[in-house]
């Protein structure tokens, strides 16, 4: 890269940072909690609207994990979740009605708190549908896999977006507060995936699986993309560029080896596709706050009039980890 285009992403940045500054107008405080974080606390971070069903698993899940704090911007929802949510004792949650869109799909809210809260701390950042799995996930918490990362000088950690998804009708998933979605929808797609380099930011580009080939069938290129960096040593200095698909500097992104070798990584367990997915398709259509225009919800609302059964002869069904590296969907490079 040349001195110019660095010096660009630098102030492109720097941009995202004063940006994110400003935004913190539009934040209001329901319990700030962050005065009991500790230094060498796990934290997450996540923004949400109306997802009440999924919060008691999500944060059961996430502190089986070993996070110690949630930081968590309530968009908005209206039914009940945000009441949960401040009522925990390990959640910090902020408060907004202001546009998911003009706030850069929320980058911009999480982009402030990790600068006010999160410096020196291993951040996760994901949605209340993502589920974080790593190498050893099943036998280590997460400070396990953040204490490798330190002793290797790694800042951030890769990880590829699976779509889970039921075998029949989304309507016959039927998901109960506080089940384990996996459970629910436990089928995903093991290969029909394409992989290029964005030159510019350094970052693997990945799309496809189920919601390429039911969704996007005659628009490949405009299907989501698979590509996170969910895990990262934060410095008041970074910022997240496009949700967690890539950050600045340009060197956190590069969370794959470039010379041929495997290098760890994880995955995050997509669970949007329950009997909840086409009343809040639905919702988000009408509201118009999400990436495009909205193109992908568009793409939903399309194809859910036909079929809503994403399963297929070459489904495969989640058993751990393991099974997925061997997939080739994940490594645990040379962490052993």
């Amino acid at each position: 890269m040349g001195l110019w285009q660095s010096y660009r992403l630098r102030l492109q940045r720097r941009r995202w940072r004063i940006r994110a500054f400003r935004k913190r107008r539009e934040l209001t405080v329901i319990n700030d909690r962050t005065s009991k974080i500790r230094p060498g606390d796990i934290l997450l971070f996540s923004t949400l609207r109306n997802e009440d069903v999924r919060l008691p698993y999500f944060l059961k899940y996430y502190r089986g994990l070993g996070v110690n704090h949630f930081l968590m911007v309530d968009n908005g929802s209206t039914d009940g979740g945000g009441e949960y949510l401040a009522a925990q004792p390990d959640v910090s949650l902020w408060w907004t009605q202001s546009s998911y869109k003009r706030a850069r799909f929320g980058v911009d809210w999480l982009n402030w708190l990790q600068m006010r809260h999160a410096h020196g701390h291993w951040c996760l950042v994901v949605d209340p549908d993502e589920f974080f799995v790593y190498p050893f996930c099943d036998t280590r918490p997460v400070r396990a896999l953040t204490d490798w990362l330190d002793a290797s000088s790694i800042r951030s950690f890769g990880a590829m977006l699976i779509d889970m998804y039921p075998k029949g009708g989304l309507k016959n998933a039927r998901y109960l507060k506080g089940e384990n979605p996996i459970e629910v929808a436990p089928w995903f797609d093991s290969g029909n995936y394409s992989i290029k380099k964005n030159s510019r930011f350094g970052n693997l580009w990945i799309q496809g699986g189920p919601r390429s080939r039911a969704f996007f069938t005659e628009e490949p290129w405009r299907a989501p993309a698979l590509n996170k960096i969910p895990l990262v040593k934060w410095d008041r200095r970074y910022a997240y560029v496009s949700s967690t698909h890539m950050l600045l500097p340009r060197g956190l992104n590069l969370v794959y080896d470039e010379w041929g070798g495997e290098k760890a990584s994880g995955v995050l367990l997509h669970t949007k596709f329950l009997d909840t997915f086409a009343v809040k398709a639905e919702e988000e259509l009408e509201r118009r706050q999400h990436y495009a225009n909205s193109h992908e919800y568009k793409a939903y609302a399309e194809g859910l009039k036909d079929s809503a059964d994403l399963w297929c002869k070459w489904s495969e069904q989640y058993i751990n980890w393991r099974q997925l590296e061997i997939l080739g969907l994940m490594s645990k490079g040379n962490w052993a």
